[in-house]
């Protein structure tokens, strides 16, 4: 977050080499970690504290006296478990005998879906996507576009009843019926009514623009329910 300069010990100067602008610090992604007091002994926050310490003070001596501290601890516990035949087995890494490197077990290399992935997380190690629910929004862009169809079903019929009874003479007209077969309950239309009168087919006829509102609004709601997931 802070400035870098290179100084050249040789002849005094200086020079820029890093310079974080208001608009790179705008960019940069939120940090969320556990609590300190909440964390495992092996976590590198907590494993790592005494040298991080250090380096903040600018103790070069310090922070790698506290290195050799912990390395030394990890090659004789290593050492301690091959004496003993004890086997080591990681809980988030798995060994790739092809290449020869560790993995990590739960990576998720899939291209991310801006439409139905709304936050990644770590939770005990484990990286997790927060994702929509594909099937609530299409149940939900499915009777948007039912209640748009009906209302304007409902407005053909009326516009149908009034050229009717414009047609026919006054002493007629309350006996006439309407050349329109819309029955007046459209609400409760049955799913087969909704094939019937091509309600499968409205998700083609809706236009982008409105679409794309949609996913946006719920794209926010997801969004602030996910955030209070994540503060709660």
């Amino acid at each position: 977050d802070g400035e870098v300069h290179i100084n050249e010990l040789k002849n005094g100067n200086t020079e820029m080499f890093w310079n974080p602008t208001s608009e790179v610090r705008r960019q940069r992604l939120k940090r969320h970690i556990v609590l300190f007091e909440e964390q495992t002994d092996f976590e590198s926050e907590r494993l790592w504290q005494h040298v991080t310490s250090a380096i903040n003070k600018g103790d070069q001596h310090k922070a790698t006296q506290e290195k050799f501290v912990l390395e030394e601890d990890q090659r004789n516990a290593a050492r301690e478990r091959r004496e003993s035949g004890t086997e080591w087995k990681p809980l988030l890494f798995q060994h790739d005998a092809g290449t020869n490197e560790w993995r990590y077990k739960y990576e998720d290399l899939r291209p991310w879906d801006p439409l139905n992935d709304i936050a990644q997380f770590e939770k005990d190690g484990i990286l997790q996507t927060m994702e929509r629910h594909l099937s609530t929004r299409m149940s939900n862009h499915k009777a948007t576009c039912i209640n748009n169809q009906i209302t304007q079903h409902k407005r053909s019929a009326k516009d149908c009843r009034r050229r009717k009874t414009s047609d026919q003479p006054s002493n007629h007209s309350q006996n006439t019926e309407s050349s329109c077969s819309t029955p007046e309950s459209v609400q409760e239309l049955s799913d087969d009514d909704g094939k019937y009168l091509g309600f499968e087919s409205l998700c083609a006829q809706c236009g982008k623009e409105m679409n794309h509102l949609k996913e946006i609004h719920s794209a926010v709601l997801s969004l602030q329910k996910a955030q209070q997931d994540i503060h709660r």
